[in-house]
C-alpha cells in the first residue's frame, strides 16, 4: 500500500510539472479547444465534395437515396453549413480583431460553392489526361475511383480555390490530408493547369510557388521545390519554386529547384535529373549513360554502355 501510495503521489508530482509547463505563453501551450479548424470535420468535408465532384462514384452509404438531385442538392447545403463554420474559425483562429467574420465566412463559402463547376470542368482535363497518358488504365472510372495522383490533383483542385478565396489553414489541411493518404505533397498554393497527370504518385513534391502550364505529366519522386530555404520566413511570397511550361513530361526520381528555373514548353526531362537552372523550350535532358558490369560465378564478364539510342525514359 506504501508503495502504491509513493507512486500515486510521484505522478500527481509529475502531473503538475506537466501543467506547469503550459504556462510560458508559447503557441504549443494554448488551451482554447474549438479556437481553429477541425480536421476531422475537413476530412469529412473533403469526401463530401469528392461525392458532389464525381456524383456517381462516391455516396454515403448512411443514407438510401431514392432522387439523386435531391439528395444532392441535401449535400450542397451540409458542405455550405459546415465549410462556413470552419471557415469562420479559421479567419477568426488568424486573425483575432478581423471584423465580421461570419459574413466574410458567408461570402468565402458562396464563392467556393460557385466555383465547382469550373473546378470540375478542370478536373474532367485531368482525367482525360490521364486516360490517355496511361495504357494501363482500363477506363476512366477506374482512374475516379483508384488512382491516388488523380485523387491528391482533384484534392488539390478543391484547396486551391479555398486558397485563392485567402482562407488560412484549411487548404493546407486538405492538401496534408491527400498527402498522408497518397505520398503526394502539392501545396494548395501552387499554380497548375488543366490536363495536369501524375503517374504512379507517391514522393512527389510540388512547392507552393510552383507555375505548371497544361499538359505536364510528372512521374513518381519527381521535386519541384526550393533551391534553397535556409533564409526561412525572409523568403515568404518570394518566388522559390520552378516554372514548367505547357507539354512538358518530367520522369521519375527528377528534382527542379528553384523561383528562377524554367522548364521551356515540350521539353522531356528524364529521370534522376538535377535542375538549377533553366532549359530552353523542345529540349530533351537526361543523365549520361551509364556503364552497365556483368559478373557471374568466373567473375568479370564484360562492361557495356547502354545504346545511345535507347530510350532514357520509361513508362511503367
Amino acid at each position: 500500500m506504501e508503495k502504491e501510495k509513493g507512486f500515486e503521489s510521484r505522478v500527481q508530482e509529475l502531473t503538475d510539472t506537466i501543467l506547469e509547463s503550459y504556462g510560458g505563453g508559447r503557441v504549443i501551450d494554448r488551451l482554447e479547444m474549438f479556437t481553429q479548424p477541425d480536421h476531422q470535420v475537413i476530412h469529412e468535408l473533403l469526401e463530401k465534395c469528392m461525392r458532389l465532384i464525381f456524383p456517381g462514384y462516391f455516396r454515403d452509404y448512411a443514407y438510401r437515396i431514392y432522387n439523386p438531385k435531391n439528395n444532392l442538392s441535401a449535400l450542397v447545403e451540409d458542405v455550405a453549413f459546415h465549410l462556413n463554420r470552419q471557415i469562420a474559425i479559421a479567419l477568426r483562429d488568424c486573425d483575432a480583431g478581423c471584423p465580421a467574420v461570419e459574413s466574410r465566412a458567408e461570402e468565402i463559402t458562396a464563392a467556393f460553392l460557385a466555383r465547382l463547376p469550373e473546378i470540375r470542368d478542370l478536373v474532367d482535363t485531368d482525367l482525360q489526361a490521364a486516360f490517355d497518358g496511361d495504357p494501363a488504365a482500363t477506363g476512366k472510372a477506374e482512374i475516379i475511383i483508384a488512382y491516388p495522383g488523380f485523387y491528391a490533383i482533384t484534392v488539390y483542385r478543391l484547396a486551391h480555390a479555398l486558397f485563392e478565396l485567402k482562407v488560412p489553414l484549411i487548404p493546407r489541411i486538405m492538401t496534408e490530408f491527400a498527402h498522408s493518404r497518397t505520398g503526394i505533397d502539392i501545396h494548395p498554393g501552387a499554380s497548375i493547369g488543366r490536363y495536369f497527370f501524375i503517374d504512379h504518385g507517391t514522393g512527389i513534391v510540388i512547392g507552393e510557388t510552383t507555375v505548371i502550364g497544361d499538359h505536364v505529366k510528372i512521374y513518381q519522386g519527381v521535386t519541384l521545390g526550393a533551391l534553397s530555404t535556409r533564409g526561412g520566413q525572409k523568403l515568404r511570397g518570394l518566388r522559390r519554386h520552378p516554372t514548367i511550361e505547357d507539354n512538358v513530361t518530367i520522369y521519375a526520381g527528377a528534382s527542379i529547384l528553384g523561383g528562377e528555373t524554367v522548364i521551356g514548353h515540350d521539353s522531356v526531362i528524364g529521370s534522376n535529373v538535377f535542375i538549377t537552372y533553366p532549359i530552353p523550350a523542345d529540349t530533351r535532358v537526361s543523365v549520361r549513360n551509364q556503364e552497365l558490369q556483368f559478373k557471374n560465378g568466373q567473375g568479370f564478364v564484360r562492361a557495356d554502355a547502354q545504346d545511345e539510342n535507347a530510350a532514357w525514359f520509361y513508362v511503367i
